[in-house]
């Protein structure tokens, strides 16, 4: 036993599942470790409450933290609750969107199944069995990727050259957290649910990732870098965070707000 905990301390586990009483209730909660991080950050979105901590960050000044927080955590879970949005509803006549433009679902019954065809701002769906949401949803999630997959190719191919960096690789990721990622080998990853925004914004999100083939980093010249492709890069930004990439409000006609809450905490404990 005490050589499992002295193995524990020396290498704590990266994620945990925990629980505490905050204020007389239960809080069930997600512990992130990480060696990049020297304050303690309280994030609350539809997956619950996220700890991220330092990796050697002390019990005692996470449970300081907690319970100075409690208020904050019980009052930011409550009003997620109540404003949580419904689920989608998958079908005919739901709203969506495709390129920051409205959309609405025509769900068709059908001898075949046939991939969803646009006409105007409708999307027909020809399913067999029409009743069945799950169907419906699985034809227009492969049509979003689809065309996703097709318009992130040409606007890395337009912004490539003019940014100087040749990316190995372009995938669509279906990432709940991250509109976009990028490697150190020049792989780079978008979030097909960037499909049901406007251009402008894909564009920022791609400049974005391609930006991190200079600069692998978040410094004031990889921002330089972003700028000089994309100089309203900040007012996109603030945009962007008006959506939600969690793959429950896949079908919303309208951008959503996030609805998350962030807590950061001095960087001493």
């Amino acid at each position: 036993m005490m050589l499992k905990k002295l193995r524990w301390l020396v290498n704590p586990p990266a994620i945990e599942q925990r629980s505490v009483q905050l204020i007389g209730k239960a809080i069930t909660y997600t512990l992130k470790r990480s060696n990049k991080r020297r304050s303690i950050g309280l994030r609350i979105d539809d997956r619950g409450l996220t700890v991220n901590v330092p990796l050697r960050a002390s019990e005692k000044w996470l449970h300081s933290v907690l319970h100075d927080k409690a208020h904050w955590v019980i009052d930011k879970l409550e009003n997620w609750r109540v404003n949580k949005p419904a689920p989608p509803q998958w079908v005919d006549g739901q709203h969506a969107s495709f390129l920051g433009k409205p959309l609405t679902l025509r769900v068709v019954a059908s001898l075949f199944d046939a991939p969803p065809q646009l006409h105007g701002v409708q999307l027909f769906v020809h399913v067999t069995d029409s009743a069945n949401e799950r169907v419906v949803e699985q034809a227009v999630t492969q049509w979003y990727q689809h065309k996703a997959e097709n318009l992130f190719k040409e606007r890395v191919a337009h912004y490539a050259p003019l940014m100087n960096v040749s990316p190995r690789m372009v995938k669509i990721s279906a990432a709940r957290t991250q509109w976009g990622s990028c490697t150190a080998r020049g792989s780079v990853r978008l979030n097909w649910q960037l499909i049901k925004m406007s251009l402008r914004l894909i564009d920022y999100v791609v400049v974005h990732e391609l930006a991190h083939l200079v600069e692998m980093n978040h410094s004031a010249a990889f921002w330089r870098v972003v700028g000089e492709a994309c100089p309203d890069y900040a007012k996109l930004r603030r945009e962007l965070r008006c959506w939600s990439p969690a793959t429950e409000h896949s079908v919303a006609g309208e951008p959503m707000a996030a609805h998350l809450a962030e807590l950061t905490t001095g960087i001493t404990g």
